[in-house]
């Protein structure tokens, strides 16, 4: 099945299954973030949107743990970049209806909570097919070393996803059932 009909798929399931009240356990992710020997505390998240997996208590959790949150502003071609953001600071909604950060103060994380459509046992992951996180990991990664975490419903796991080159590969992906790594 190609990446267009595998998106279509697994976005109605996501959407029937996203009613449920699902809870993601952060203390996973500080176990991950030991492991990995991250000692700077800047996350990459993001504001859920379309169905995602809700990671809002998740960076809450974090947050009050002296992590530095921001999320992702899509910029002119395209390009996606972070940007510093705490609860107590307003958003404001993007030409796609997201929700982003006013502040303008740009902050690169060393890791990230990936928003995915689809995810395998491989760790592959099947965006929304825009290429923003993909870009932007692949330029950031070349900086420095990062952690990327995709979260993720467990209905969400495919046997198998197609991959391109420029597809970012994930080091762990989260759903409400496991950790795979």
């Amino acid at each position: 099945m190609n990446k267009k009909l595998l998106r279509k798929k697994i976005l109605s399931k996501r959407k029937k299954f996203s009613t449920k009240i699902i809870t993601f356990n952060p203390k996973k992710l500080i176990k991950i973030f030991k492991q990995n020997k991250i000692g700077k505390k800047v996350i990459g998240g993001y504001y859920p949107y379309n169905y995602e997996a809700n990671i809002l208590e998740i960076l809450k959790f974090l947050e009050k743990n002296n992590y530095q949150i921001s999320l992702p502003k899509i910029g002119k071609n395209y390009q996606m970049n972070f940007y510093k953001w705490s609860f107590k600071e307003p958003l404001s909604i993007n030409k796609y209806g997201i929700p982003e950060p006013v502040n303008k103060k740009i902050l690169h994380p060393n890791i990230f909570l990936v928003p995915l459509v689809a995810f395998d046992e491989k760790l592959n992951r099947l965006g929304y097919g825009g290429g923003f996180y993909d870009r932007y990991l692949k330029k950031i990664s070349k900086k420095k070393k990062v952690l990327k975490i995709g979260i993720a419903y467990s209905i969400q796991k495919l046997k198998n996803i197609p991959v391109n080159d420029y597809d970012m590969k994930l080091d762990n992906v989260i759903t409400e059932k496991k950790v795979y790594s």
